[in-house]
């Protein structure tokens, strides 16, 4: 069913100034033990830190299927002409595939498994559905980073998403070191929302997605995060996954080692938090970004 919702305040004002901080408003762990697979203590230490990890999800076979799905989409020349697909600027290899949820077979049964869908909903205490869903590649030796920035102030920027009741899982395929580019997230930045300087210019996804540029916080903020929270580098090997909380600053950094990094990532939202016009863009980015589907994941 695909429904707008209607216009809501804006509890979380960005690109409107000065780039400055104000505490998040709300819970950021919805539901309780009783309710789904996480046990009590890792709730807590979700709802502290802003993210789990997942040692093994996904089976030997499932991940040699993936794997093999992925290999096959970069080399696709169809695929990588879609404009549900980002490419390198200077290597011109595959960087991202969006909208896999939809398009891909393989990759819409994963973000329908209850294995993941059933650790959304208890997070966030309802229903979810698939706000965006992505393969992120990052080939050994040219693989750029992702610098330190908040989904959430983008989705509510750019999507109209109202309040980060939103929970993003990344699907680990190849093994995460120090070195080739993992996640890094600061535990307990969620809590503090960043409200970024400057104005979303026209079509902004168009380059953000190659080089991110509005909503990103000042480098001050991000010294000031730095300094307060530190910063954890997710390392673990293939067929983990890491959930993190949509505000969570985070980053990744360029892969020059020879080892490829690449995931699968499934952004899920409460059905109690629909999209409606974007807090501070002309228009809703496409719904490949963003989706205004809004039936429940999980069938």
């Amino acid at each position: 069913m695909t429904t707008i919702a209607p216009e809501v305040a804006d509890l979380y004002p960005t690109r409107q100034g000065e780039n400055r901080v104000m505490p998040r408003a709300g819970a950021v762990v919805h539901g309780t033990a009783d309710q789904g697979p996480l046990d009590a203590a890792t709730l807590e230490s979700f709802d502290q830190r802003g993210y789990l990890t997942i040692d093994k999800l996904i089976d030997d076979d499932e991940l040699t299927l993936f794997r093999n799905e992925l290999k096959r989409l970069a080399e696709d020349p169809q695929v990588k002409a879609d404009e549900r697909t980002v490419v390198e600027a200077k290597s011109n290899e595959v960087r991202s595939i969006f909208d896999v949820h939809r398009s891909n077979e393989i990759f819409k049964k994963i973000a329908h498994d209850p294995r993941i869908v059933n650790r959304a909903r208890q997070i966030l205490g309802s229903d979810v559905y698939v706000h965006q869903s992505r393969i992120n590649y990052k080939p050994g030796f040219v693989g750029k980073e992702f610098t330190w920035h908040s989904d959430f102030e983008t989705w509510h920027a750019e999507d109209g998403m109202p309040t980060p009741r939103a929970v993003s899982i990344s699907i680990s395929l190849t093994d995460n070191y120090s070195f080739n580019g993992p996640l890094m997230i600061m535990p307990g930045s969620h809590k503090h929302y960043v409200c970024a300087a400057g104005e979303t210019p026209e079509d902004n996804h168009k380059l953000s997605l190659i080089m991110q540029g509005a909503g990103v916080p000042a480098a001050s903020t991000l010294e000031e995060f730095a300094n307060i929270f530190g910063i954890d580098v997710l390392e673990g090997p293939a067929g983990g996954a890491i959930m993190f909380d949509s505000n969570c600053m985070h980053a990744s950094n360029g892969n020059v080692t020879p080892y490829p990094r690449s995931n699968v990532f499934i952004v899920y939202n409460s059905v109690e938090n629909k999209l409606v016009e974007p807090f501070a863009a002309p228009k809703p980015r496409p719904g490949f970004l963003g989706s205004r589907d809004f039936t429940p994941a999980g069938g």
